[in-house]
């Protein structure tokens, strides 16, 4: 999976298709991510336990990779990314522009 936790990232496809967020996790063994602030649904949990609140509580879902595109700020768009050798180390690179990212 190319895209990692710190990530800025665009929603290309979904119900939030357009938003701009930071990757707040990544999940490769599921191909997922969640993000800052999107895609929030409210579970209804019994208290388990003195630690955990009972209640209404906002919890956030992972979105699939294939919806959501890195965001290159050389040319301020979507960015698909390639890998290049910069002194031995393997960094990820903008196939539009050239920048790393």
């Amino acid at each position: 999976m190319k895209i990692r936790t710190g990530d800025e990232i665009l929603v290309i496809a979904g119900k939030f298709r357009g938003e701009r967020a930071k990757v707040e996790k990544a999940l490769p063994s599921t191909n997922q991510v969640i993000v800052e602030g999107l895609n929030f649904v409210k579970r209804h949990t019994k208290q388990a336990g003195s630690t955990m609140q009972a209640g209404i509580i906002d919890k956030a879902m992972p979105l699939n990779v294939s919806n959501v595109a890195i965001w290159c700020d050389a040319h301020k768009g979507p960015a698909k990314i390639g890998f290049k050798d910069v002194d031995g180390a393997k960094v990820r690179v903008c196939r539009k522009c050239g920048e790393t990212l």
